[in-house]
C-alpha cells in the first residue's frame, strides 16, 4: 500500500511550510509515499524556489494524478506576501487548513493528516474559540474520547513516550480537571498506542500529581482518592499498568526502559522531560481520532521564519511515525 498523507501547512508566518518542504526533500528517496499539502499555493511553489529545493508541486486533483507531492488551497483567495508574524488573515487562513485536512482525511482521501504549527494566542486574537489543534480535531471528528500522545528518541535510539491526562490547562486548574476517567482513558489509549506501534509489551507507568506521588495523602489526596483507583481498575481490565508513582523518578525509569509509556497529569509534567530528551525529533500524536494525526512538536518560531535556518527533524519525525501507522493500519 502507498500511503496518502495529508500535511496541513500551518501558521505562514511561521517555520510550518520551511520544515514541511525541507522535511519532504530529505524522505521524498526513503519510499513510494505521496504527499498532498494543504496551504498556500503561490508562496509555496516561492519557498520552494528560495530553499533551493527543487520539489515538483502539482496541483493536487486526487490520487489518479501522477506525481508525489501535491498542493492545494481550500481558500479561492491566495494570501498576501509579506504578512506580519502571527497575522491574523495568516492564523485564520491555518485554521482553515487544519480543517480542510481533517475533513479529507474523516472522508478517506488521505491516510494521514500531519499538521504543522500553528500559534494559538495569535488564533485567539483573530476572533476564533481556539484551544489547541487536539482540540480542535477532536470537536470535527467528534471525538470525546482522545489524548495526546508526545515520543521521541534520543541520539543513541533510546524513547520516551508520553500520555498526558489533561492537556492545554491552567496549572490553579489541573488538580479539579484529573478526574479517574481521564486517567483510565489516558492508559487505555496508551496500551492501544503500544499495539500500533508494534511494541513487544505495553509497559505503563502513571505519575502522581502531587510531589512525591503525595506523600500518602501529607502533600494532596489526588493519588489516592482518583489516581491509584483508576490504576486499579485498568490492572483488573489485564492491563500491565502500575502507579501512582513519583514523576521525578518514574521519567528515569521509563527513560531507561523499564515502561513503555509514562501516563503524566499535566502538559509540562510530561512535556519537560520529553523535550529534554527529543526536542528536535518530539512528534504529537493525538490518540482517539477516527483518522491518524501527527505534528510535530515545537511552535511556530516567528524569531527565525523566513531565514531559511529552521530544523526539519521533528517534522521528518512527524511523517516518519505517520507513514509508519497508516501503513500499520491497512
Amino acid at each position: 500500500m502507498i500511503p496518502w498523507i495529508g500535511i496541513a501547512l500551518g501558521d505562514i508566518t511561521g517555520i510550518g511550510p520551511e520544515v514541511t518542504l525541507k522535511a519532504l526533500a530529505s524522505e521524498l528517496e526513503s519510499d513510494d509515499a505521496r504527499f498532498a499539502l494543504i496551504g498556500d499555493v503561490e508562496q509555496t511553489h516561492e519557498l520552494n524556489r528560495q530553499l533551493g529545493l527543487n520539489l515538483t508541486l502539482h496541483p493536487d486533483r486526487g490520487k489518479a494524478e501522477p506525481g508525489r507531492i501535491f498542493l492545494s488551497n481550500p481558500a479561492s483567495e491566495p494570501l498576501a506576501h509579506n504578512l506580519s508574524p502571527g497575522s491574523p488573515v495568516a492564523a485564520r487562513s491555518a485554521v482553515a487548513w487544519l480543517k480542510h485536512g481533517a475533513q479529507r482525511a474523516l472522508r478517506h482521501e488521505i491516510d494521514a493528516l500531519v499538521t504543522a504549527p500553528v500559534n494559538k494566542e495569535s488564533i485567539v486574537r483573530a476572533g476564533v474559540a481556539f484551544v489547541g489543534q487536539t482540540e480542535f480535531l477532536s470537536q470535527i471528528a467528534g471525538a470525546a474520547r482522545t489524548a495526546m500522545m508526545l515520543l521521541g528518541q534520543n541520539e543513541r535510539g533510546g524513547w520516551l513516550r508520553v500520555v498526558l491526562a489533561t492537556t492545554h490547562v491552567p496549572l490553579k486548574l489541573v488538580a479539579e480537571r484529573v478526574t479517574a476517567e481521564k486517567v483510565k482513558l489516558a492508559i487505555e489509549l496508551a496500551a492501544e498506542a503500544c499495539r500500533d506501534l508494534g511494541l513487544l509489551r505495553a509497559r505503563i507507568g502513571v505519575c502522581g500529581l502531587n510531589p512525591h506521588a503525595g506523600e500518602g495523602g501529607q502533600m494532596g489526596t489526588e493519588e489516592q482518592t482518583t489516581i491509584a483507583p483508576a490504576v486499579s481498575e485498568m490492572q483488573r481490565r489485564g492491563m500491565d499498568v502500575v502507579g501512582p508513582m513519583s514523576a521525578d523518578a518514574l521519567f528515569y525509569y521509563a527513560y531507561r526502559g523499564d515502561y513503555d509509556v509514562v501516563v503524566a497529569m499535566y502538559h509540562d509534567q510530561g512535556l519537560a522531560p520529553l523535550k529534554m530528551v527529543a526536542f528536535e525529533q518530539g512528534v504529537n500524536w493525538t490518540l482517539g481520532l477516527p483518522f491518524i494525526r501527527t505534528s510535530p512538536d515545537h511552535g511556530t518560531a516567528y524569531d527565525i521564519a523566513g531565514q531559511g535556518k529552521a530544523n526539519p527533524s521533528s517534522m521528518v519525525a512527524a511523517i516518519r511515525l505517520a507513514k509508519q501507522l497508516a501503513r500499520t493500519a491497512k
